[in-house]
C-alpha cells in the first residue's frame, strides 16, 4: 500500500512536470516572437518516506527537477538537516535520505532547493522550499501514563459501578487506521472488576465485603490494533473498598460486673460496658438499651462518642439498706445501619449487668427540705416555732444532734436546741428584717459520745408576718412654699405617706389637719395623696415669714394607728407671674436616729477613756523619772553634798551659805503651809518653847523643815547644811552625816526601810554594815 502511494505521487509529479513543459515551450516561443525573458519553475511535488525502513542506506526519497534546459546546472539543497541526513544528487535532482527515520521523532522535514550555474555559482532560479513528510508504521507499544492508579468504590455496591479509569497512550500516527488505536483488559482480578475501550474500571460482583477484603490490587493490560496479538504494556490499579454502616455492634463480653458505694453521686460514672463493631468509627453510634430489670428508672446508659462503650450512671441516689445489688440485662444496636446491606444471620446482642452497691458511713438524712415557720412579729408569747428531723440512715442508727452554722441577718434571733427544736429567744421585728435564714447541721454522735466528722444540711427560713405596729410618716417632694399674695383655692403641695408596715388592702390613708385654725386647708385626693391648699389668701411676711402645719396621717390598719407631722411652709415673696422671688433659708433638720445616737455615745465614751488612761500613763511616767533622777544619782555625787555638812552656818548673819530671801519670801507672802500628815514615821522632838530670842530664822526652818517632811512629791534631797544651828533643844545634835559613817553610835536606821523609796539611798547609806566599803 505504501509503495502504491509513493508510486502515485511519483506519477503525478511527471505528469505535472510535462504540463508545466508544454506551457513553457509555448510561452517561449510566444517569448521570442515578442523578444521577452522566459519564466523557468521547478517541477515537483510534495515528497514521502516510510520511517523504519529496513533496507541498506541510503533511502531514495524523490526528485527535484527545474525547467531551466542549461548542461551546466547544478543542483543543491539547503536546511537543517541539508547534507547530513538528506542529500541531493547534483545533475539528477534525486533526494536520498542517509540515515533511518523516526516519524515519532520527527514527522517532516522542510528544505530549500536551489539549481545554480557551476560555472559561476550564479542562481538559475529563484530559491523553492519544499517538504519530506514521514510515513507512519505501527512500531510502537501503548504505554500507561502511570504505572499505579488508585481507586475507591464503596463495599456492597452494585454490579457495574465505576471504581476509577486508566488510561495508555501510543505514539503512532492516530491518523491512520489501527496505529494508535488503544485496547484494555484485565488480567489479574477479573473474577470482580472489569475494563472497557474507554479505560473506565467497574465492579463485576455484588457483595465485595470491606470487612471481609478491604483492598485489591489487579493488573490492567493495554494494546493496539484490535484483534492483532501484537506487543503490550501493563499498569497495576489498586482499589480500595470504602466502609458503610452495614454492622451491629456486639458485646466483648456475655456479663459485666461492677461495685459502686452507695454514696456515689447522681449522674456519676459506675462502669462502663464495650462493644465491638467492625465498621469504621464514623459509622458507629451504638444505642443501649435495657432488656429485662426494673431499674431503667434509676441507671441510665450513655454511649461515649469518641471510645463507642456505654457509660453506667445512676438516675437517682442509691441506698444499701433498701437495694444492695441490681441486675439487669442491657442491649446494644445501631439504628444507622444501612438495612439494604443488613446480614440478618445476625443474632441479637444482649449482655447481663450487676450492680453491687457496697455500705458507707452516710452523714444524716433530713425528713424534710427545706423547713419553713411563719411568726407574728413582736409576739412576746411564741418561743418555739417547730423542729427539724434527721435520721441515721445506717444500719448503726446513731442518735443525732442539731448545731445552728450560720444564719442571716447574722445574730442571735434564731436558736436551735440539741434535738433540733426551733425557738425564738426574743420577739421577731419585720420592719427590722421580713424573713431570717438559718442552716442547721446534723451530726451523728458516735460510741464515744464525740461527733462525728460526717455531717448534713438544712436550711430552715422564718417568714416574720406584719403587724400595724408603726404609724405613717409624712413624705413630701420639695420644701413647701406660698406666695404671701396667693389666692384662696391655690395648691401649696401635695403630701403622701409611707408606713413601715405592709399597707392594708382595705383602704388608703387619712389625712386631716391638727387645727382648723390656720390660713391652710387639707384636700383629700383618696389616692393616698392629700393637696394642702390656701384657705383664705393674703399671707403677712411682717407677722410670720414661715408656718408650722400639724398634719395627721392615720393609716386603715388594726388597730389603727396615726402621727402628727409638721409641715413646715415658707411665705415667700413673688413677681406678678406667680414666681417665687424671695425666700428666707430656713435651718434644715437633721435627723438622727437612736442607732446613730448610740454609735456615736459609744464612739465619745471610748475616746474618753482612752485620753484619760493616755493621761495617766503621762502622770506615772513623769513621777517614775523623778524618782529614777534621785535614785539614779551614783554615789559621788552624794558624797559631794555630804563633804559639806560640817559647816555649821554663821547663824543668822552669815547670808554667804544660803540665800535667805527664799526663807522670807515665804513669809513675805503670807503662805502658811497646810498640816499634812505625813505616810512616813516620824523622830518626835521634845516639846520645847521658842524663845524670843530664837528669832524670825528659826521660825522659817522650821516651816522649811516641815515642808519637806510632808511634801510627797519632793526626793529626800539634804539640804542640811543649812540645819546646822539646832538650838539647844535638838535631841539629834548636829544633823551633819559627815562622821556618821565611823561612828560608835548603836542608833538602829532601819526604820529608814519603812519610810518609802524616796528614802531608800538614805537606807542603803545608813543601814550598811561595817565591814561594807563604799566606792565613791
Amino acid at each position: 500500500m505504501n509503495h502504491f502511494i509513493l508510486l502515485f505521487s511519483l506519477f503525478l509529479a511527471s505528469a505535472f512536470a510535462d504540463k508545466e513543459s508544454q506551457g513553457t515551450n509555448q510561452n517561449f516561443s510566444s517569448n521570442n516572437a515578442s523578444h521577452k525573458r522566459l519564466k523557468r519553475d521547478w517541477i515537483w511535488n510534495q515528497m514521502h518516506i516510510k520511517e523504519e525502513i529496513d533496507t541498506p542506506l541510503p533511502h531514495h526519497v524523490g526528485k527535484i527537477t527545474s525547467s531551466v534546459r542549461n548542461n551546466n546546472a547544478k543542483y543543491i539543497i539547503e536546511g537543517e538537516y541539508a547534507n547530513t541526513i538528506f542529500q541531493v544528487q547534483e545533475t539528477s535532482g534525486d533526494v536520498y535520505a542517509f540515515e533511518r527515520l523516526d516519524r515519532e521523532k520527527k514527522a517532516e522535514y522542510e528544505l530549500t532547493a536551489l539549481i545554480i550555474d557551476r560555472r559561476n555559482n550564479q542562481s538559475l532560479e529563484p530559491p523553492s522550499k519544499f517538504i519530506i513528510k514521514v510515513y507512519d508504521i505501527n512500531d510502537n507499544v501503548p504505554v500507561f501514563v502511570q504505572k499505579v492508579f488508585n481507586g475507591s468504590v464503596p463495599e456492597m455496591s452494585p454490579v457495574g459501578t465505576s471504581v476509577t479509569k486508566v488510561t495508555a497512550v501510543d505514539a503512532d500516527d492516530p491518523t491512520v487506521t489501527g496505529h494508535a488505536t488503544v485496547t484494555y483488559q484485565v488480567i489479574k482480578g477479573d473474577e470482580y472488576f472489569t475494563v472497557d475501550d474507554s479505560g473506565v474500571i467497574s465492579t463485576t460482583r455484588a457483595d465485595l465485603d470491606r470487612e471481609n477484603q478491604s483492598t485489591y490490587e489487579i493488573i490492567v493490560k493495554a494494546k493496539d490494533a484490535p484483534g492483532s496479538s501484537g506487543d503490550s504494556s501493563t499498569a497495576t490499579v489498586i482499589i480500595t473498598l470504602t466502609d458503610i454502616n452495614d454492622n451491629f455492634p456486639v458485646f466483648k463480653h456475655s456479663s459485666f460486673h461492677f461495685k459502686v458505694p452507695e454514696n456515689i453521686s447522681v449522674g456519676g460514672e459506675v462502669g462502663r460496658v464495650k462493644v465491638e463493631d467492625v465498621d469504621e468509627p464514623q459509622h458507629r453510634n451504638t444505642k443501649y438499651s435495657f432488656v429485662r430489670g426494673d431499674y431503667r428508672d434509676t441507671f441510665e446508659i450513655v454511649a461515649n462518642p469518641f471510645t463507642n462503650e456505654g457509660i453506667i450512671r445512676p438516675k437517682k441516689p442509691l441506698d444499701f439498706e433498701k437495694v444492695a445489688e441490681y441486675r439487669f440485662d442491657i442491649e446494644a444496636t445501631d439504628p444507622t445501619v444501612d438495612l439494604r446491606y443488613f446480614k440478618s444471620s445476625g443474632s441479637r446482642s444482649i449482655s447481663t449487668v450487676t450492680i453491687e452497691v457496697t455500705d458507707v458511713d452516710e452523714p444524716p438524712v433530713f425528713t424534710k427540705l427545706p423547713y419553713e415557720f411563719k411568726v407574728r412579729e413582736n409576739d412576746p408569747e411564741i418561743r418555739t416555732l417547730g423542729s427539724v428531723w434527721a435520721h441515721d440512715p445506717d444500719a448503726a442508727k446513731r442518735k443525732i444532734r442539731f448545731i445552728r452554722r450560720r444564719a442571716s441577718p447574722n445574730g442571735d434571733y434564731i436558736r436551735v436546741s440539741d434535738t433540733g427544736i426551733i425557738q425564738l429567744p426574743k420577739p421577731l421585728d419585720r420592719e427590722f428584717s421580713s424573713s431570717y435564714n438559718i442552716t442547721v447541721a446534723a451530726q451523728e454522735i458516735l460510741e464515744d459520745g464525740h461527733p462525728s466528722d460526717r455531717e448534713s444540711h438544712a436550711q430552715v427560713h422564718v417568714i416574720v408576718t406584719d403587724e400595724n405596729d408603726n404609724a405613717p410618716e409624712l413624705v413630701y417632694p420639695e420644701e413647701p412654699r406660698v406666695c404671701e399674695n396667693a389666692a384662696p383655692g391655690k395648691v401649696i403641695i401635695r403630701i403622701s405617706a409611707t408606713d413601715k408596715d405592709e399597707i392594708s388592702p382595705r383602704g388608703f390613708f387619712k389625712f386631716s389637719l391638727a387645727t382648723e385654725d390656720s390660713n391652710f386647708s387639707l384636700v383629700e385626693n383618696y389616692d393616698n395623696t392629700a393637696n394642702i391648699t390656701v384657705k383664705y389668701g393674703q399671707f403677712n411676711r411682717e407677722l410670720a415669714k414661715i408656718h408650722y402645719l400639724p398634719v395627721i396621717i392615720s393609716d386603715n390598719g388594726d388597730p389603727e394607728l396615726s402621727s402628727t407631722n409638721t409641715l413646715v411652709i415658707s411665705v415667700c415673696k413673688c413677681n406678678e407671674k406667680g414666681n417665687f422671688t424671695f425666700c428666707e433659708e430656713r435651718a434644715k433638720q437633721v435627723g438622727v436616729s437612736i442607732q446613730a445616737l448610740v454609735a456615736i455615745f459609744i464612739c465619745i465614751f471610748t475616746i474618753i477613756v482612752f485620753f484619760a488612761v493616755i493621761t495617766l500613763l503621762i502622770l506615772l511616767r513623769k513621777r517614775h523619772k523623778k524618782d529614777l533622777s534621785g535614785l539614779g544619782r551614783n554615789v559621788a555625787e552624794i558624797h559631794e553634798q555630804l563633804v559639806t555638812y560640817d559647816e555649821e552656818g554663821g547663824g543668822e548673819m552669815d547670808t554667804t551659805s544660803y540665800d535667805v530671801s527664799v526663807l522670807n519670801s515665804v513669809r513675805k507672802n503670807g503662805i502658811k503651809p497646810e498640816a499634812v500628815p505625813s505616810p512616813y514615821a516620824q523622830v518626835q522632838k521634845p516639846p520645847a518653847k521658842i524663845t524670843s530670842g530664837a528669832g524670825e530664822m528659826e521660825m522659817m526652818i522650821e516651816v522649811k523643815k516641815d515642808e519637806a517632811d510632808n511634801d510627797r512629791d519632793l526626793l529626800p534631797y539634804d539640804t542640811l547644811h543649812i540645819y546646822g544651828y539646832e538650838g539647844a533643844e535638838s535631841i539629834a545634835e548636829s544633823l551633819s552625816s559627815l562622821e556618821s559613817g565611823s561612828s560608835d553610835s548603836d542608833i538602829d536606821y532601819d526604820f529608814l526601810n519603812d519610810w518609802g523609796p524616796r528614802f531608800k539611798m538614805l537606807a542603803e547609806l545608813y543601814g550598811s554594815e561595817a565591814n561594807e566599803d563604799f566606792v565613791y
